[in-house]
């Protein structure tokens, strides 16, 4: 029996002890108590019959804040559940292993090592994977120029965790749109936070996708072998540009309102295809709610799943071709 093994059996024992003497408290105190009201040693106040009914609380449009109206203790049940549930997970852990060590008379192996070997065996992915994983990096691409690629990325991610959660109080329509803006940033609980989060991340993800073609155009890395790496870099660049135009309608403000109608008329005067982009774009001649959905589709739908495209082409050539050596 390991250490920690040992260690894990003793702290859920030193649980249980502690809530047996909790509960063993709490029934005494409760069995006192009724003696006491008994003997007339404690005197609680009657039920008046004439008290006024309390009505039933107003219900909260939020359903994950309080199904009852309330807004008192909302992290007391969670807390239980955190603190009881991993000290029980941790219990039975100690006791699941000691009793498969105890059984198997070996060693105890980890979970991730047994499932890693589960699928190893299947699929034999432990050779490629080492060979992708394992290749050599010079030392002239830890610069921290090098890396404005792999900072465009990280906000890319942001990006799309921080849109998944307000995706979800989001309304995309021309009379609830404003409104669900507001009931994030005022009553959703960090709402405002993420929004911001969201809001400079598409900034910081622009000027980092800017900087790095920057870097990439000075040190000559578009030229051959890597025309291609140049080509999808430049699609992307275009696809976090309609990032943020198309997001920049969805809070339906006069601000988003003229801004888009000003960039669609931009796209309008295009020669030849102006009025079909115009068109395409607001769904009709003017900027309506028809727009607005077809811009939250492009901005949560359709740009995300081509740039995803794009950046998995970009990173195995990137990964095939190696970086561009420093000037």
């Amino acid at each position: 029996m390991t250490d920690l093994s040992r260690k894990s059996l003793i702290i859920g024992l030193v649980v249980m002890v502690v809530a047996g003497a909790l509960l063993i408290a709490t029934a005494v105190h409760v069995q006192a108590m009724s003696t006491a009201v008994q003997a007339g040693k404690v005197n609680l106040p009657p039920a008046s019959s004439t008290a006024a009914t309390i009505p039933p609380p107003a219900q909260e449009p939020c359903l994950s804040c309080h199904i009852t109206g309330e807004t008192k203790n909302l992290w007391t049940p969670l807390a239980r559940w955190l603190i009881f549930g991993t000290f029980g997970l941790i219990f039975a852990y100690g006791v699941y292993r000691s009793a498969t060590v105890w059984r198997t008379r070996k060693p105890w192996q980890p979970l991730s090592a047994r499932a890693a070997a589960w699928v190893e065996e299947r699929f034999q992915i432990a050779e490629p994977l080492s060979k992708i994983l394992k290749k050599p990096v010079h030392s002239y691409a830890r610069y921290w120029w090098y890396c404005l690629g792999g900072i465009t990325a990280f906000l890319f991610i942001i990006q799309g965790l921080t849109g998944i959660m307000l995706a979800f109080y989001y309304k995309p329509t021309a009379a609830d749109a404003y409104n669900s803006i507001l009931y994030i940033e005022n009553t959703v609980r960090f709402g405002a936070a993420i929004r911001m989060i969201h809001h400079w991340s598409a900034n910081g993800m622009i000027v980092m996708c800017i900087a790095h073609m920057l870097r990439v155009f000075i040190m000559g890395a578009f030229k051959p072998p890597r025309e291609l790496n140049w080509v999808s870099g430049v699609l992307l660049l275009i696809l976090t540009l309609a990032f943020g135009f198309t997001g920049y309608l969805l809070p339906w403000d006069q601000r988003a309102f003229w801004a888009t109608t000003v960039g669609t008329q931009i796209a309008g005067a295009v020669p030849a295809i102006g009025n079909l982009a115009l068109v395409i774009l607001r769904v009709g001649w003017n900027v309506g709610e028809a727009t607005l959905g077809r811009f939250y589709a492009l901005h949560i739908i359709v740009i995300p799943l081509a740039t995803v495209a794009f950046m998995l082409l970009h990173f195995m050539m990137v990964r095939k071709l190696g970086v561009k050596k420093p000037l």
